[in-house]
């Protein structure tokens, strides 16, 4: 058996350089305002910049994330999260900057989000007394003496004294929790869980609602007696105003472009944060300006470095003869040998995003998508890395794609996109056509294969009744036809590589399972018988009823069986005879499993992937993590019989010209002849070295590394 890489050392080429400039979006976050200075977060950083505009100059430097800054009333300190000492936790320090000082020393989350009016107390969110999943607002001494005291409040996010500390606007609840101190909700949400602002009366803790039908608000700031606050009740998250005492709201920013992610208030103006940059916005003329900032550092997470990133692949292709294997890791292309020779980073391209490398049957060229023109293309390259990409427009519209599968002829591409279109491309033109769509999401993918000719295209699709039918489709004549009854749920069409049948699998009893948007459907048993479908109507039935008699004599040898033969798949063509194709569909002798993929090997050979049968019970991981939990099985058409050939995997894929296969167990990644079986019809496994799980974001340009 072949051992292919278990680790994945890659070389990261820096995008830019150490200085960040104003005329791109820089993902300022957090701003907060002072009557002199405006401090942000950006890289997990603190950072402050004169109101005008100007270099930046970072106020931490910690290991962890700082975050969430929030200036003292009189601007002299600031407030923040941080994670210092490995839990996040209520820091202060001088505006001027120095050394933080830790306030909150609570094992959970302790969030900071305002100041109390007279600047000796901060106030901060945690959930170190709640019972549940919320969070309660608490206040602490600037000083760091006592303990912290909870508002009279049952809930809160976020919140904001009035300025004569008698009441509280606060958010009381939000639909996000991911990124603690930065609301990010649900785009159009409008739940139960919506969050709204209220004010509340201190003394009896009695509380007046901002009216709002079921918007999602944030950002709650006094400002000379109006509360301002950010809202999407009338499109994209933008600045309104509410006056306690006329009742009334008021949009006070026209957006029309990206969200508002944060706003603060500062002795004069509003600071908010939009598309990664910074404004401010004065509530008495109603205008606003961009604040333009440069930022100047070290930025280490961006300089040239080392990693390893056998956890990282998400996608991967093996060659028609399995001599290589294409991966996709941290958004790069990356062919390894299965023995001989270096590891080679195709794309190269720092700042894009590579994704879903599909290796040509010819094994000329790899396809993938790439964003590197700014939207996702469809890009060819060479295999062997030698000069430029073509790239391949799949439509005006930005769309994302996946599942490209090329056709045997390797003149053709079928791919989906995230609109739950199908299309099929010609690679001679470049031109895509669209062949079907689901109705509804039910998730993206359509099974797609071609027939050994390159004139079909087989397919699944959601139906009415939130079951999956096969389709065939006539890349000639344009037209598709559903040729199961849509009684049952048909996954994973193959067509066998003599161009005779067709397998698919089909389950009766994945009804409970296909609401997907409770958890009523979890840990349902799931089974899947397989069938094949005979296309000529002329054929026998290969699993035609057997027995043991008197051999005729021998027939002409120079005329082939009708039976699926093994090394006869070129010069295939595929008749298919559609009228009552369905009185042809015939069940394998394959028990009833969780199958989850069939891949045709020879004529008369197919492989199927095997899940335990509760699917939640034990997920499989890619990479890393506990082996996963597929079982591979080879089912030979001829004789009937099954053998299992390896199990404990979390990927496998077959090689075009069906002698190779390729699998992963944990991190290591494995090639091998399926003829290396053995007579017990078992892969051997052989040990491979572990892998350095550590990795940073980065981009990657050269390769070079095995284990053991």
């Amino acid at each position: 058996m072949r051992r292919i890489l278990s680790a994945l050392t890659l070389l990261v080429v820096v995008a830019g350089t150490g200085r960040a400039e104003s005329d791109k979006p820089l993902l300022l976050q957090r701003p907060t305002l002072s009557k002199t200075h405006v401090a942000f977060g950006y890289a997990g950083d603190l950072w402050i910049v004169g109101r005008e505009g100007g270099e930046a100059r970072r106020l931490t430097s910690g290991a962890g994330l700082e975050f969430g800054p929030i200036f003292s009333p009189d601007g002299s300190q600031i407030a923040f999260t941080g994670e210092y000492d490995g839990n996040m936790d209520v820091y202060v320090l001088p505006a001027t900057g120095g050394e933080p000082r830790r306030l909150t020393f609570h094992p959970g989350v302790d969030v900071a989000v305002g100041w109390t009016p007279d600047g000796k107390g901060i106030l901060f969110s945690s959930g170190r007394n709640s019972y549940s999943r919320y969070n309660k607002l608490f206040t602490i001494p600037v000083t760091g003496a006592g303990l912290p005291a909870e508002l009279p409040l049952p809930m809160g996010e976020q919140g904001a004294f009035s300025p004569d500390g008698t009441h509280l606007a606060y958010v009381p609840f939000w639909n996000r929790r991911a990124v603690p101190n930065a609301y990010i909700a649900w785009k159009r949400y409008r739940g139960g869980l919506a969050s709204p602002i209220w004010i509340a009366n201190l003394a009896d803790s009695r509380i007046t609602k901002v009216p709002r039908e079921n918007s999602n608000e944030s950002c709650p700031m006094w400002f000379e007696g109006k509360l301002y606050f950010l809202s999407d009740r009338a499109g994209p998250v933008t600045l309104f105003s509410y006056d306690p005492a006329t009742k009334q709201v008021r949009k006070e920013l026209e957006n029309n472009g990206y969200d508002l992610v944060s706003a603060s208030v500062g002795p004069d103006a509003i600071v908010y944060e939009q598309f990664g940059s910074l404004h401010t916005f004065d509530p008495r003329t109603g205008e606003a300006r961009k604040i333009n900032v440069r930022l100047t550092g070290d930025f280490p997470d961006i300089r040239p470095h080392y990693e390893k990133v056998a956890k990282r692949i998400r996608g991967f292709s093996l060659s028609p003869t399995g001599a290589r294997v294409a991966f996709e890791a941290r958004g790069e292309i990356l062919t390894a040998p299965a023995e001989k020779g270096d590891i080679r980073n195709l794309s190269q391209t720092p700042g894009a995003a590579e994704r879903e490398p599909a290796w040509s049957p010819d094994g000329k060229t790899i396809a993938y998508f790439s964003d590197e023109s700014g939207e996702y293309m469809l890009h060819l390259r060479d295999a062997k890395g030698t000069g430029p990409a073509r790239r391949i427009s799949l439509g005006d519209t930005p769309n994302v794609y996946y599942n490209p599968v090329w056709s045997p002829d390797s003149k053709k591409i079928a791919y989906n996109d995230n609109r739950l279109q199908l299309w099929s491309l010609d690679v001679g033109t470049g031109k895509s056509t669209r062949v079907d769509s689901h109705t509804y999401f039910g998730g993206r993918s359509f099974d797609a294969a071609w027939s050994p000719d390159s004139r079909w295209l087989v397919y699944t699709k959601l139906l009415d009744n939130r079951l999956r039918g096969v389709f065939l489709y006539d890349s000639v004549q344009k037209k598709s036809h559903q040729v199961t009854d849509g009684m049952s749920d048909a996954r994973y069409p193959a067509f066998d590589k003599s161009g005779k049948y067709l397998y698919f699998t089909a389950s009766t009893d994945i009804g409970p399972t296909t609401t997907g948007i409770d958890m009523s459907g979890m840990n349902r048993p799931v089974t899947r018988s397989v069938y094949l479908i005979v296309l000529d109507k002329d054929l026998p039935s290969p699993l035609a009823p057997e027995s043991d008699e008197e051999k005729d004599k021998p027939a002409d040898k120079s005329k082939e069986s009708d039976r699926a033969v093994p090394g006869k798949e070129k010069n295939v063509v595929t008749k298919i005879d559609l009228d009552k194709i369905s009185q042809r569909v015939l069940a394998l002798p394959l028990p009833s499993r969780n199958y989850d993929n069939l891949q045709a090997g020879k004529a008369g050979t197919l492989y199927l992937s095997e899940r335990p049968i509760l699917p939640m019970a034990a997920p499989p991981s890619l990479t890393g993590g506990p082996p996963g939990n597929i079982t591979v099985q080879k089912f030979d058409l001829e004789t009937r019989k099954t053998d299992k050939l390896i199990e404990g995997v979390a990927a496998f894929q077959l090689a075009a010209n069906g002698e190779k296969m390729l699998y992963s167990q944990g991190e290591k990644w494995f090639i091998t002849g399926v003829a290396a079986a053995g007579a017990a019809g078992r892969v051997t496994r052989h040990k491979v070295l572990p892998t350095n799980p550590d990795i940073q974001f980065c981009r990657i340009m050269s390769t070079r590394s095995f284990a053991g």
